[in-house]
C-alpha cells in the first residue's frame, strides 16, 4: 500500500507541477486566456489514461499459465525500467521550469492553442501511463490492488501541488525528490528480482542456484511484515541466486550512476 501511495503521489506531483509552471508562466506574461487549453488538455490526459488503465487491465486477464506469468514478469521489469528513467530524468533536470517555459513561449509565438494543449496532455498522459504500469507491477508483485493507497497518493499530491502554486505551501523539491528516490530505486529493485522469478517460474530462466537462504521461518513473506517488505522493496524470504544478483546488480548499477550524475551537476 505504501508503495503504491509513493508511487501516485510522486507521478501526480509531477504532474501538477508541470501544470502549475505553464499556469504561472501564462499569468506572469499575460496569456491567461489561454488557462483553458491547459485545463482541456489536463482532463484530456486524464481521460486518456483512464482509457489505457482499462486497456491494460483487459489484456492482464487474458493469460493464464506461463503467459500470465512471462507477462507478469515483462510488466515488472518494464515498471522498473519506467521508474529508472524517470528517476534519471529528474536527477538530469536542473532547469525543467525553463525548458516548460520556452516550450510554452515557442507555441504562442506560433499561435498554436494545439501545440499547448498536447504539450500538457502529453505530460499527464505519460504520468497516468507510467503510473498505470508501475501500480499493476506493485499488484503482481504484493498481490491485491491496494487502490486506497494509491488514492491517497493521488489526493495528496494534489492538495500538495495546489498548495505550491498559489503560494501557500514550501517545500524543498529537491530534498523531496532525492528521498521518495531512494525510496523507487529500492521498489524498482525488488520489481526486477520478482520479474525474474516470474521467469523462472515460467522456465524462461534457470534459477542456477534455486534458494541461496531461507529465512521464511523468521520474516515470511506471506505474512504482515514480510508483506510489508514485499511491496516496499521486493522482499524474498528464499530467493535464488539470479534474484539476489538481479537486485544487487541494479542497486549498485543506479546508485553509481546517482553519484556520478551528482558529481557531474556540482561541476556545473
Amino acid at each position: 500500500m505504501f508503495s503504491n501511495f509513493i508511487v501516485t503521489f510522486r507521478e501526480t506531483l509531477e504532474a501538477a507541477l508541470v501544470v502549475g509552471i505553464i499556469l504561472g508562466y501564462l499569468t506572469r506574461i499575460k496569456q491567461a486566456q489561454y488557462n483553458n487549453v491547459v485545463y482541456l488538455g489536463v482532463v484530456f490526459g486524464i481521460a486518456a489514461s483512464v482509457a489505457g488503465a482499462f486497456l491494460f487491465n483487459a489484456l492482464a486477464g487474458g493469460f493464464d499459465g506461463a503467459a500470465e506469468q512471462i507477462f507478469e514478469g515483462t510488466t515488472m521489469l518494464v515498471g522498473a525500467f519506467l521508474l529508472t528513467t524517470m528517476i534519471m530524468w529528474m536527477m538530469n533536470q536542473k532547469h525543467v521550469a525553463e525548458h516548460l517555459e520556452h516550450r510554452v513561449e515557442a507555441e504562442l509565438s506560433h499561435a498554436h492553442k494545439f501545440g499547448l494543449f498536447s504539450l500538457v496532455l502529453v505530460s499527464v498522459l505519460r504520468e497516468g501511463i507510467e503510473t498505470v504500469i508501475f501500480l499493476s507491477a506493485a499488484s503482481f508483485l504484493a498481490g491485491g490492488s491496494h487502490i486506497t493507497g494509491a488514492l491517497a497518493g493521488i489526493i495528496f499530491a494534489m492538495l500538495l501541488g495546489y498548495g505550491i502554486f498559489i503560494g501557500s505551501m514550501k517545500i524543498n523539491l529537491k530534498k523531496f525528490f532525492n528521498i521518495t528516490s531512494v525510496l523507487l530505486i529500492l521498489f524498482a529493485a525488488g520489481l526486477i528480482s520478482h520479474g525474474i522469478h516470474e521467469y523462472q517460474e515460467a522456465w524462461w530462466v534457470p534459477a542456477v542456484i534455486e534458494h541461496v537462504w531461507d529465512i521464511n521461518g523468521i520474516i515470511d513473506e506471506r505474512g504482515v511484515l514480510g508483506g510489508i517488505l514485499v511491496g516496499l522493496f521486493g522482499y524474498n524470504g528464499n530467493p535464488s541466486l539470479l534474484e539476489v544478483v538481479g537486485y544487487f546488480l541494479y542497486l549498485i548499477v543506479i546508485l553509481v550512476w546517482w553519484r556520478m550524475a551528482d558529481k557531474n551537476k556540482r561541476l556545473d
